[in-house]
């Protein structure tokens, strides 16, 4: 949650820090506010809402500023208001402070510091830093800030700028990411890296526990523990024409269509065909160590924990693995046990997902090996794990997930092919199984050019205040995942349930008012699907079902189907899940929502 973007340089302030803060304004939108030194004071624009409000403001503002940080919002503490956004100013008005992250004893600092005589101006806990670096300061930043984070209890992402210091910007990161960016004059730390492309491919990731002095041609990496770090410079895979809308309505839409591709691109170079295998080298396992997993802990949160359920299937029907799936919010509250032979794997595309992250964690104080599936190469988790997948799905920048979630499954069907051959999948099924994801871009493509079809669908059921959604065995995740959607950014209320599950209650919310999105394509719980859907008829619920092209059965006891290509079952939530995308992308724009910044959300959730 939240953005952060600071920049030192030579391009106009005012407009570069905007840039920035727009392509951050995912990670929240309820206020923002920008902060530079001119004339020997610290100057801050603050707005409440989305940044074409700050906007307004900062286009009739003059600076020659050249150095300046910049936030977007996600309420944590305080409501959305003016006075709660940052930058965040210390009593003496001589430090602004902006953050990203939460700070637990913030109570216990507050009550300390106004017993000194401090008054506060908001009700967030981010002041307290603002006033703690004040009283730290003699002239140096840095050390003003090493002396305050040792008593911060919690996680921040902190840019830090001093009115004396007019061309300096101090960063400090724990368990919220920070990035820098490394250009020609001038440099950048942004909460993420799709703010910096537009100026350099070149950045340099700041682990936890660091701090960073930054000036326009040079930067200081320091440890608060281990001293100073020479840092590897990375350059970015991606480019800026990646983070447009590229004639789209929203970036949903777009991230929707790109799914032929992406699939692609996360089997790409990892089928071995002649082989029936696949090639997984990011997961750095010799072959004792993939044969000697007996288990599997899978932990995700939101649509991950979704993909993670299809992967529960994958590996217990394709390896013969016992699969556990947490939601990594609760992981830690347990006493989890992970005993040798234990595939510890944490999925999260942006790799920052702080419930996910204290799961990895607690997960490696009890000695386990951990693994990642992410999408944002760098990120915390690729980087804390001891190996993983990689997605290459590129930047996802609409707040609701959906090419993430089609990768994921696309890498866990290798995962368990790749186990699978290790343990009991015959080379010939294996090659069965890759031969038909090799063919699942093109049906995606066939899915996505009937999307009038469930365009007109929305507008016919999807207009009330409740749905519900129901499949089973690999569907049942991909039911969840198609009710979450609608809820994201449709608020309609919606519920996904196992199909057999709805006998045991959901079943008395049905009438003829509510619509039941039924995930009937072919596999071998097809006839039983099949009743579940007379038993909701039978209650004059409205019936829409997924269905496999040439199913004729499914027509007679539904009241619309939308048929998808037939592929194998343990392939099929990869395009089942893509109508119930544009279903609730659809429902939304007809309600007038704001599908890409649904109210209350943020893309990248970085507080537990």
């Amino acid at each position: 949650m939240c953005g952060i973007f600071g920049y030192l340089g030579s391009r106009p302030l005012l407009e570069t820090l905007l840039s920035g803060l727009r392509r951050l304004e995912y990670r929240g939108y309820d206020s923002s506010g920008i902060g530079y030194v001119e004339g020997g004071a610290l100057r801050i624009l603050r707005e409440k809402g989305k940044i074409a409000s700050l906007a307004e403001v900062a286009d009739s503002v003059q600076t020659k500023a050249t150095a300046g940080i910049s936030h977007t919002r996600w309420a944590t503490h305080g409501v959305p208001e003016k006075r709660n956004a940052h930058p965040h100013l210390s009593f003496d008005g001589k430090i602004a402070v902006t953050h990203n992250g939460i700070i637990e004893n913030y109570r216990e600092l507050k009550e300390r510091l106004q017993k000194a005589g401090v008054a506060f101006q908001s009700e967030t806990d981010t002041e307290v830093i603002a006033h703690l670096i004040a009283k730290n300061y003699q002239g140096d930043l840095y050390k003003a800030v090493a002396a305050t984070l040792p008593l911060l209890e919690g996680a921040y992402g902190l840019a830090i700028l001093a009115a004396d210091e007019p061309d300096l910007i101090v960063g400090a990161r724990k368990g919220s990411p920070l990035v820098i960016g490394v250009g020609e004059g001038e440099m950048i730390l942004s909460s993420d890296t799709a703010a910096i492309v537009p100026f350099t491919k070149n950045v340099v990731y700041m682990n936890d526990g660091e701090l960073v002095t930054l000036r326009r041609d040079h930067y200081q990496l320091t440890s608060l523990h281990a001293g100073p770090r020479k840092a590897e410079v990375s350059s970015l895979s991606f480019d800026v024409g990646m983070i447009e809308k590229k004639g789209f309505e929203h970036f949903m839409l777009k991230e929707i269509f790109e799914q032929a591709e992406t699939v692609a691109n996360a089997y790409r170079g990892r089928i071995l065909p002649d082989e029936g295998n696949v090639k997984l080298g990011g997961l750095n396992f010799t072959a004792a160590d993939a044969k000697a997993v007996r288990r599997a802990v899978i932990v995700a949160c939101g649509t991950s924990w979704h993909a993670a359920l299809v992967g529960e299937y994958l590996l217990e029907n394709l390896a013969g693995l016992p699969v556990e799936v947490d939601y990594a919010s609760e992981y830690t509250s347990r006493n989890c046990i992970l005993e040798d032979g234990t595939l510890f794997l944490a999925i999260s595309q942006s790799g920052e997902t702080a419930d996910t992250l204290s799961a990895l964690r607690e997960a490696r104080t009890k000695g386990a090996k951990t693994h990642g599936i992410v999408n944002v190469v760098g990120s915390t988790i690729a980087r804390e794990t001891d190996g993983g997948i990689y997605l290459h799905a590129g930047p996802e920048i609409g707040v609701a997930s959906t090419k993430a979630f089609t990768s994921q499954v696309t890498a866990l069907v290798l995962l368990a092919v790749y186990f699978g051959r290790l343990r009991l999948l015959p080379s010939e099924d294996a090659r069965r199984i890759l031969t038909a994801l090799t063919k699942i871009p093109e049906q995606i493509q066939h899915i996505l050019e009937r999307a009038q079809t469930l365009k007109d669908m929305a507008a016919r059921y999807l207009d009330g205040h409740h749905a519900l959604y129901l499949g089973r065995s690999y569907n049942f995740p991909v039911a969840l995942e198609g009710a979450l959607k609608l809820k994201e950014i449709s608020y309609i209320h919606a519920e996904g349930y196992p199909a057999a599950e709805m006998k045991h209650g959901p079943i008395a919310l049905i009438d003829e008012n509510m619509p039941v999105i039924v995930v009937a394509t072919k596999g071998d719980t097809y006839a039983k699907v099949l009743s579940n859907i007379q038993e909701v008829r039978a209650r004059k619920g409205r019936v829409i079902a997924i269905a496999t092209e040439g199913d004729k059965d499914i027509a007679a006891a539904s009241d619309e189907v939308f048929y998808v290509p037939e592929t194998l079952p343990m392939l099929a939530p990869i395009l089942n899940v893509i109508p119930l995308q544009l279903l609730a992308y659809y429902a939304a724009v007809a309600r007038g929502c704001d599908v890409d910044q649904p109210r209350n959300l943020a893309k990248s959730v970085t507080v537990e």
